[in-house]
């Protein structure tokens, strides 16, 4: 019988990199307010572009994963700014309103 651990990383990874991407959305609309949205796209775009010239299928998905964490996070910055005002989280009293 022949283990296969493929499966298990990607899984792992995809808890990992969910996890990595909650603070980088809380952190992003901190500092930079809904700004940050174009560098989630920008960068979900570089992801997916890799993960579709990517020939090894466990490195593509993790690189899939991360690209569709990106385009979630774009979503996520809209509902940490709601959560910002409603005073859920702090808001940053040095960046300017825009």
């Amino acid at each position: 019988m022949d283990i296969h651990f493929q499966g298990a990383l990607v899984g792992l990874a995809t808890f990992l990199i969910i996890g990595l991407f909650h603070p980088l959305v809380i952190k992003g609309e901190y500092y930079f307010g809904r700004k940050c949205r174009i560098w989630f796209a920008v960068a979900g775009v570089i992801f997916l572009v890799a993960a579709l010239l990517t020939p090894d299928t466990t490195l593509s998905s993790l690189l899939g994963v991360t690209a569709f964490s990106c385009f979630w996070s774009i979503k996520e910055v809209d509902e940490q700014v709601e959560r910002v005002r409603k005073g859920w989280f702090p808001e940053n009293p040095k960046r300017k309103k825009s």
